[in-house]
């Protein structure tokens, strides 16, 4: 045997590893109580006698709302997807096109002030969320205001960004969320509700998707030529034009890739769908980890929803793993 049709084999056998996962669960969710309770079969009409009824009762509603679920995913996923792709890729420009120059003493000022700031509106006896907002807007302004100066100590350019950009998905996502409950809470208290909504989850889904897709896009507009960028500059065409009508433009299947692999996140996403929502904007994962009844685990029922809530991410993966092949993603342009 010889090194390549070794590799064949492996490669042939981790496939199979992988692969015999979700070929379980389809099979699984055709299958009747009975075929589950009776032991391990693997082939249809051999084994077992496939049925449609699991997702007959998975639409109707039989076994608990799952459309509402499927649909708060959806539409929280493309909102955040959206919203992330734009700012992000915005924010990708600026540190490809721009130079940036953050002086380490005004970053420090920011935090003094809006720490220090918001401590002492406390103690003044002010509300929290009114506080926060307060020392952000002074604080933010007076630190930029501070930056242009020739102030002493490093200086970070735009890698440093890219890096803080980056490491903001170092943290364990337990602190984030739990920081972002907490948050919600006090603007609930304040009148203005953000947990259990599609704005709440929508924004912090966006939050949670800027590192990567700042990281990704980044790459994609480096390979851009400039030149294009600089003709249009002499014809006095304003930056924004330029962004938003020749850049992205240019940028169109790397922005196609990034979606896809935010959304990919979002969909699968479970803690935040956990901590911020109770049962208005519950989305697939939450449905999913509650697939039980009081008879225990109902195998077939659980196969049939995570089949349904798989199969726009296998059409999406297998989007883009023909974009890869093709040479769309890889960010060269003649």
């Amino acid at each position: 045997m010889t090194r390549r049709h070794l590799i064949f084999l492996l490669c042939l056998g981790w496939m199979l590893l992988t692969l015999f996962p979700l070929y379980w669960v389809v099979i699984t969710s055709f299958k009747t109580p009975p075929a589950v309770s009776g032991g391990a079969t693997y082939l249809p009409w051999i084994d077992f006698r496939p049925t449609l009824n699991n997702l007959v009762e998975l639409f109707t509603g039989q076994r608990g709302n799952f459309i509402s679920p499927f649909l708060n995913s959806t539409f929280v996923g493309l909102s955040a997807t959206f919203l992330s792709v734009l700012l992000g890729s915005m924010a990708a420009y600026a540190l490809v096109r721009f130079t940036f120059r953050v002086r380490l003493l005004a970053g420090l000022a920011f935090a003094v002030i809006s720490i220090g700031g918001y401590l002492l509106l406390r103690e003044l006896d002010l509300s929290p969320a009114p506080a926060l907002l307060l020392v952000l807007v002074l604080g933010l302004p007076f630190a930029v205001w501070i930056n242009r100066f020739n102030l002493p100590g490093p200086v970070l350019g735009n890698n440093d960004v890219v890096f803080w950009f980056v490491s903001q998905r170092m943290f364990p996502p337990i602190v984030t969320a739990f920081a972002l409950f907490l948050f919600y809470s006090e603007l609930g208290r304040e009148g203005l509700k953000m947990l259990d909504t599609y704005w709440g989850l929508t924004f912090a889904y966006t939050s949670f998707s800027l590192p990567i897709v700042i990281w990704l896009m980044r790459d994609f507009f480096q390979a851009l030529p400039v030149e294009i960028e600089e003709a249009a500059l002499v014809d006095d065409v304003p930056r924004l034009r330029i962004f938003f009508g020749i850049v992205l433009p240019m940028a169109r299947p790397g922005i196609i890739a990034v979606s896809i692999i935010t959304l990919g996140f979002v969909w699968n996403e479970f803690l935040f769908a956990l901590l911020l929502t109770t049962s208005d904007w519950q989305t697939l994962p939450i449905l999913l980890s509650g697939q039980n009844t009081v008879r225990g685990d109902e195998w077939w029922a659980v196969a049939t929803a995570t089949m349904v809530a798989l199969a726009p991410m296998i059409v999406l993966a297998t989007v883009l793993g023909r974009l890869m092949r093709s040479g769309l993603v890889l960010g060269g342009i003649k």
